[in-house]
């Protein structure tokens, strides 16, 4: 039966009757809103209720509810859902509580093999262990149903972010001091350039050189020629994905900031005596009454009882300046390391580890042929 009550006009401000006429004519609403939207407009230029049911296919209690929740409380009102929850939560505070409390652990601290959750594994877990926790709901809780706790809570444990922990407490005082070398280096070869054109470091009486080393180099064989490029068949050169590894080498290398001339070692090992035979190299190369400043990390060869012991026979000769912790990246011959693996050591393919190391040796003394001098370029002046 037609409900007879009277209701009041709707009036609407011109604000209002355009926010209704694009709400009306949008193709990416939900289609209820279309709907209200079109009643209302309706509705208020004094259409027929009949006329309105006609024209949008809705019922007489639809306009009628949209109607009297416009008149009672706004047109936006008159276009939203009433919220309503159809009933109490069966999952609780106490119970979410738990579940992110379990996520926030690690699967092996629970006795299984994983080492970070899954959302499978997670409410597997969660579902046999909800009865003595006290949480029966969640026992039969479905995977989407962690999945929203979770979320609820900013929680993803499958996921990890790296970080780098800052374990030198010197960091700051270490990194000005490889800094204020750096700038010192940088001041000399602009005065010996000024005064002598350009002379070695015979002149000098502080000679610094960058050390380290480059280890895990693989000397890796193919079991088949590769294919040179063929013009009009295929531009590159073709290699079998098969291959042989024979062993690795290391690099053990000392870069003279002042004119760029690398010295390397190419060993099996990177032990003290390796280290000791670089730093007799750089005793024999530079002159007797100079002092040899190498900037190195802490590797445990540099400063092993070996080590420390040849370098007490050369009083004077030698002084550190030790890179921080996780600060490599201040260590100058990074970047000669850097270009050997864009260089030579790129794709290089050899049958024996003797070829490898005669490769890269032949690679350095390349470089030697067309030295370049590393220079740090920007110094933070708070710092230095």
């Amino acid at each position: 039966m037609a409900r007879k009550t009277e209701r009041a006009p709707l009036v609407l401000t011109e604000e209002q009757r355009q926010e209704l006429l694009i709400q009306a004519g949008s193709r990416t609403a939900a289609k209820r809103k279309v709907e209200r939207a079109g009643i209302l407009l309706r509705y208020a230029e004094g259409t027929p209720i009949s006329q309105i049911g006609n024209l949008l296919g809705v019922s007489r209690p639809t306009i009628y509810k949209c109607i009297d929740k416009a008149l009672a409380a706004g047109i936006t009102v008159g276009l939203s859902d009433a919220y309503h929850r159809p009933k109490a939560p069966e999952i609780s505070d106490d119970a979410k509580s738990w579940v992110v409390s379990i996520a926030c652990t690690k699967p092996k601290d629970h006795g299984l093999a994983a080492e970070l959750w899954s959302l499978s594994q997670l409410a597997k877990f969660i579902g046999a262990a909800a009865e003595n926790a006290g949480f029966p709901r969640l026992a039969q809780a479905h995977k989407t149903t962690v999945w929203r706790i979770l979320d609820e809570h900013e929680i993803k444990p499958h996921r990890i972010r790296y970080y780098l922990e800052r374990r030198d407490p010197d960091f700051d005082a270490k990194m000005r001091e490889v800094l204020m070398v750096y700038q010192e280096v940088s001041l000399q070869n602009a005065m010996s350039t000024k005064t002598v054109g350009g002379s070695s470091a015979s002149g000098r009486s502080v000679i610094t050189v960058s050390v380290d080393e480059k280890p895990g180099i693989q000397a890796i064989a193919t079991v088949a020629p590769d294919l040179p490029p063929v013009a009009g068949h295929h531009a590159e050169t073709g290699r079998d994905y098969e291959y042989v590894r024979h062993g690795t080498l290391s690099i053990l290398a000392a870069l003279d900031l002042h004119d760029g001339h690398l010295f390397a070692e190419v060993e099996e090992r990177h032990r003290s005596c390796e280290f000791i035979q670089l730093l007799k190299r750089l005793d024999g190369h530079y002159p007797i009454d100079a002092t040899i400043r190498v900037i190195l990390d802490n590797h445990s060869s540099h400063i092993s009882k070996e080590t420390m012991a040849y370098l007490a026979t050369r009083p004077g000769r030698f002084e550190y300046v030790h890179t921080p912790k996780h600060g490599s990246w201040l260590n100058l011959i990074e970047i000669a390391f850097s270009k050997m693996a864009r260089s030579f050591l790129r794709h290089i393919r050899v049958t024996s580890k003797k070829e490898l190391k005669e490769r890269i040796l032949k690679g350095i003394a390349e470089f030697n042929e067309q030295p370049v001098v590393y220079k740090w370029k920007q110094f933070d002046l708070d710092l230095v």
